[in-house]
C-alpha cells in the first residue's frame, strides 16, 4: 500500500457522511473536520442527549449536521439510524465507524474475563459489520464511497510480536488490541468482496489520544487524531483502499 498523501478538495457539499461514536472526543473533531469541508454529517451517538449536545456545538460553528441515535451493537437501533439516513440525507457516502471501547480490566490473558471479550467484540467488531452492512446498500449508490475504519496501532500483530518499548504496542489487553486486529482482518474481506465498486475502505490510526478512553492520558490532542481518518473519508477515486494508515505513513500489520 502506499501513503496517503493527497490533500481533501476544498468542498464536498451535497455529499453525506456518518460518524459514529460522534459525540465526544475523536469522533466530534472527524465529524468537525468533515463538516468543515462541506459534507451533511450524521452525529452517531449512543447517548440521545449527549448527541444533541454535540450537534448543536457544532451547528454553532455554521456547521450542517443532525443527529443519528446509534446504538452500534444494537440490530434495531441500526436499522433505524440506516433509514434516518435515507429518511433526512437522501443516502451516504461516506461511513466512519469510530465507536469504540476498551472493555472493563484487568485484560492479561490468565486473568481478563470472557464476558469483557464479549463486550469489547460485540461494539468493535461485531458493531462494525452490523452497521457497514446495514449502511452499504445506500454507500454503493454513492458516486465516491468511503469507509474508514477507526482502528489502533495496538492492532498491529508486527507491534505486538516486536514488544515494542516506545508504547507503540500498548499494554497487555486480551480483549481491546486483539478486537483491533479481528477489525484489520475484516476489513480486508470487505475489501475483497468490494474489489471493482469504487467503494474504498481504509483502517485509520489516530494514535494515543487524550480521550476519556484512556482517562486522557494520551499525548495527542483530539484533532491530530482525526486527520488520518479525514483524509481516507476524503480520498480522491484513484486513492488507496485496503490499508492501514497513521499520520506517519502505513501501519505494520
Amino acid at each position: 500500500m502506499t501513503e496517503t498523501t493527497s490533500t481533501p478538495t476544498p468542498t464536498h457539499r451535497g455529499r453525506t457522511a456518518l460518524v459514529t461514536g460522534a459525540n465526544k472526543g475523536i469522533g466530534l473533531e472527524i465529524a468537525r473536520g468533515l463538516g468543515a469541508l462541506g459534507f451533511t454529517v450524521g452525529v452517531g451517538a449512543r447517548d440521545a442527549d449527549r448527541g444533541a449536545t454535540a450537534v448543536a456545538t457544532l451547528e454553532a460553528d455554521g456547521l450542517d449536521v443532525f443527529l443519528v441515535p446509534l446504538d452500534v451493537a444494537d440490530d434495531a437501533s441500526v436499522a433505524a439510524a440506516a433509514d434516518l439516513l435515507e429518511r433526512r440525507g437522501g443516502g451516504l457516502d461516506v461511513l466512519v465507524n469510530n465507536a469504540g471501547i476498551t472493555g472493563s480490566m484487568p485484560q492479561e490473558p490468565t486473568v481478563v474475563h470472557l464476558d469483557t471479550l464479549r463486550t469489547v467484540l460485540e461494539t468493535n467488531v461485531f458493531g462494525v459489520i452490523r452497521t457497514t452492512n446495514a449502511m452499504l446498500p445506500m454507500l454503493r449508490r454513492s458516486t465516491a464511497a468511503r469507509i474508514v475504519n477507526v482502528s489502533s496501532g495496538v492492532g498491529s500483530l508486527a507491534r505486538q510480536s516486536a514488544a515494542a518499548t516506545d508504547g507503540a504496542a500498548g499494554p497487555v489487553a486480551a480483549a481491546y488490541s486483539p478486537s483491533k486486529t479481528y477489525l484489520n482482518a475484516v476489513m480486508l474481506q470487505y475489501v475483497r468482496e468490494l474489489a471493482g465498486t469504487g467503494i474504498l475502505v481504509n483502517a485509520a490510526c489516530p494514535g494515543y489520544v487524550a480521550t476519556d478512553l484512556n482517562g486522557f492520558a494520551g499525548h495527542r490532542t483530539t484533532e491530530q487524531g482525526a486527520a488520518t481518518p479525514i483524509r481516507l473519508a476524503t480520498l480522491p477515486d484513484d486513492g488507496p483502499t485496503g490499508g492501514f494508515f497513521e499520520d506517519a505513513g502505513v501501519v505494520p500489520w
